[in-house]
């Protein structure tokens, strides 16, 4: 018997593939991409639109001239909203995990039964398969609806009388 978070790296857990099936949320989407997006934006930006338009100078053709400049800000205003998607996805992420950490850092376990835990019953009770863990832990955190199709924990039901009133 280990915590999850120690099961989720132990002996097995690979095999088992514990580490997506115990998973506390999603991956973390926008760690440090939105900068990376920002800047291949930039410079595809740049290139296509600034290039087009200067081939447009350089020839003296207004239509290359106008559309390289229309293609650079449609560019640009893509990759913002690329951007801007990549932040509100790390936010919502971030936000929820302080809310799945309560069910997920107390819960242990048991490699004999394959089954998950909270000694002395709180915050929920019972003992829940992987499936049924993962889709309490990514409730409680607003992940659910990030569960993608085909994950067993999606189609999971968790028994009545998991949760302690108030929970």
């Amino acid at each position: 018997m280990r915590t999850v978070e120690q099961a989720q790296s132990g002996k097995g857990a690979l095999t088992k593939g514990l580490g997506s099936r115990l998973a506390k949320g999603p991956e973390k989407s926008g760690d440090g991409n939105g900068c990376i997006h920002f800047l291949e934006g930039l410079v595809l930006s740049l290139m296509f639109g600034g290039g087009l338009t200067y081939q447009g100078v350089v020839e003296d053709n207004q239509l290359y001239t106008v559309g390289g400049v229309v293609l650079g800000l449609l560019i640009f205003a893509a990759t913002l909203a690329v951007v801007r998607d990549d932040g509100q996805k790390k936010d919502a992420e971030t936000s929820g995990e302080t809310l799945a950490n309560e069910f997920w850092l107390p819960a242990h376990y048991c490699y004999s039964c394959e089954g998950v835990f909270c000694p002395g019953g709180t915050p929920w009770q019972g003992i829940l398969t992987t499936e049924q863990f993962k889709k309490l832990v990514w409730r409680q955190g607003c992940y659910d609806r990030q569960l993608q199709p085909g994950d067993k924990a999606k189609d999971a039901e968790i028994p009545p009388g998991t949760l302690i009133e108030g929970q």
